[in-house]
C-alpha cells in the first residue's frame, strides 16, 4: 500500500504542520506560503480546520503557530515507546553478567509488576513470571518503585539510589533493584537481579550492584521523555 495515492487535502495540511520547527515556531501567511508551495488562499481554507481541530493557533500578531493537539499525539507517541525493544536486550546482558534473574517491574496501583525478566542458564535460580503482580511493601523493586515516585518510600534507598532486600518476601531469596528514570526524572520502572540469598554476600551486592548500575547507565541512555 506505499505506492498508494494519498488525499491532497490532506497532505496540504500535513506540509503545513510540517513548515514549524524549533527555529521557527512562528510562522507568517508568506512564509508559509513560501516554506510549503501552497497558494495563500489554500492555506487560509485548510487553516480553518486545523483550527477548528487544535493543530494551528493564529494568534493576535497574525502570525501561526502550532496548536496543543500537536503536543497531545506526541505525548501519546511517547508513551507508546517500545520498552521492549530495549529493555528485553539489556536483561539479557544483565542476567548474563550477573548469572542471576533480571527483572523489570512497573507499579500498577499498590502493585508491583514484573513487566520483564530473563533467567540465567544456571540450575539453581529465582524464577519469576512475567506478569506476576507483587505487594509493593516488600522486595527491593517495591522499595525503589516507592521511593523514586514520591514520597512514600524512605529516605535511605532515594539517597543510596538502589534498595536490597534479603529474604523479604521469600526466605531464600534476595534482590538488588535500580529506579529506570527518563531524561526529566520521570521514574519508567525497576530493574532488578534477584537470586538465591546465600549468592548476595557483602563482596558479591558490590559486584551486582556495579552490574545494575552499567545497564541502568545504558537504558536512561535511550528513554525519551
Amino acid at each position: 500500500m506505499s505506492d498508494a495515492k494519498g488525499v491532497d487535502a490532506v497532505e496540504r495540511a500535513l506540509s503545513i504542520l510540517d513548515a514549524f520547527s524549533k527555529d521557527l515556531p512562528e510562522l507568517t501567511l508568506t512564509e508559509l506560503s513560501t516554506r510549503t508551495g501552497l497558494y495563500k488562499s489554500t492555506i487560509l481554507r485548510l487553516a480553518v480546520s486545523l483550527e477548528k481541530f487544535g493543530y494551528m493557533l493564529r494568534g493576535e500578531n497574525g502570525k501561526f503557530r502550532l496548536g496543543p493537539a500537536v503536543w497531545r499525539l506526541g505525548a501519546q507517541y511517547r508513551h507508546s515507546f517500545d520498552l521492549a525493544a530495549i529493555l528485553r536486550p539489556e536483561l539479557e546482558t544483565l542476567s548474563e553478567v550477573t548469572q542471576e534473574t533480571a527483572s523489570f517491574y512497573i507499579r500498577e496501583g499498590d502493585m508491583r509488576v514484573c513487566l520483564f525478566r530473563c533467567e540465567p542458564a544456571r540450575a539453581i535460580r529465582h524464577t519469576i513470571t512475567e506478569g506476576a503482580r507483587m505487594a509493593l511493601d516488600r522486595g527491593a523493586s517495591g522499595k525503589v518503585l516507592l521511593a523514586f515516585a514520591g514520597t512514600e518510600g524512605d529516605r535511605a534507598t532515594i539517597a543510596n539510589g538502589y534498595a536490597l532486600s534479603l529474604g523479604e518476601r521469600e526466605a531464600e531469596v534476595a534482590a538488588l533493584s535500580v529506579p529506570i528514570r527518563r531524561p526529566d526524572g520521570q521514574l519508567v520502572g525497576a530493574l532488578s537481579v534477584s537470586g538465591l540469598i546465600t549468592r548476595f554476600s557483602e563482596t558479591n551486592r558490590a559486584q551486582l550492584l556495579h552490574a545494575l548500575r552499567e545497564s541502568q547507565s545504558r537504558l536512561e541512555a535511550q528513554m525519551i521523555n
